[in-house]
């Protein structure tokens, strides 16, 4: 059993959303058979595109973490449209001891629960890269996180999205074979060569 994304437009058009769209959503994935179903995600690169990005630092702890405006919003709605969203970040700050792991984890834990409150809804995964050092073919420019999520959770990389701030971001899109959108922010200094160029994360959703 498999349904195109119309088929979630016409649920929501008709009220069923939320958790209820989920609930039809994942009974939908648990009929189909095996190997006939393909996931499509929006990947979010984190910091300077969920939150605010601390030039020269990291985000240490959870009371350093300023979410960005239009971000509970526009995962509601990439949710709601049937998408996974997924967050693929490196985070060198663990592997130069500035913070642990585990206080990582808690970080987005809180996170987490952030979007619950604000959004009624979760990112689907988080996955994130503590090498030092980009020779070890993990951090962004490479695609191995993304691999590593279209493995995980049956993605269709050709019509998914990568989201990010950076070259390093949509290199990595481009690698996995995903379209990119790349966000300006205020500390933009080149324009990479990106599927969409964006303004605000919201603008996303007027490509999908």
């Amino acid at each position: 059993m498999k349904f195109s994304l119309d088929f979630y437009y016409l649920l929501r058009m008709a009220g069923i959303n939320g958790k209820g769209f989920m609930r039809v959503r994942e009974f939908v994935k648990s009929k189909s058979p095996p190997g006939t179903h393909s996931e499509r995600a929006i990947f979010f690169d984190r910091d300077g595109v969920i939150n605010a990005r601390i030039l020269g630092g990291y985000v240490r702890h959870w009371n350093e973490f300023e979410l960005l405006p239009g971000v509970a919003e526009t995962l509601r709605e990439i949710k709601q449209r049937g998408y996974l969203a997924i967050i693929i970040t490196n985070q060198r700050g663990v592997g130069l001891g500035m913070m642990s792991e585990a206080e990582l984890r808690a970080v987005h834990e809180e996170l987490q629960r952030g979007m619950e409150q604000k959004a009624g809804v979760r990112f689907d995964d988080i996955i994130f890269c503590t090498d030092l050092d980009d020779s070890l073919g993990r951090r962004k420019p490479s695609p191995a996180m993304l691999l590593e999520a279209a493995e995980k959770w049956n993605i269709d990389l050709a019509n998914s999205w990568m989201i990010g701030d950076s070259m390093s971001d949509i290199e990595a899109g481009h690698r996995a074979g995903t379209k990119t959108a790349y966000l300006v922010t205020p500390h933009s200094e080149e324009i990479p060569k990106a599927t969409k160029v964006i303004h605000r994360l919201e603008d996303i959703l007027r490509f999908l």
